[in-house]
């Protein structure tokens, strides 16, 4: 994932920042406790497409 996509990519539901997990091709929204899948490389920014996350789940760590 390029870093100046990243920086200008948002969260759908919250308009917040998305944090990358390569392992996992998942961008995740800390605020709202979604991951959105990358599908061939291209992030899925429906609400439909993310899942909820819990908040002990590692996806929710500060670092990815």
């Amino acid at each position: 994932m390029d870093d100046r996509l990243l920086d200008i990519l948002a969260c759908p539901v919250c308009k917040g920042p998305l944090k990358f997990h390569k392992a996992e091709q998942v961008l995740v929204c800390r605020a709202e406790r979604l991951a959105f899948p990358l599908r061939d490389g291209v992030p899925l920014l429906h609400e439909e497409d993310a899942r909820q996350l819990p908040s002990d789940d590692p996806l929710m760590a500060r670092s990815p």
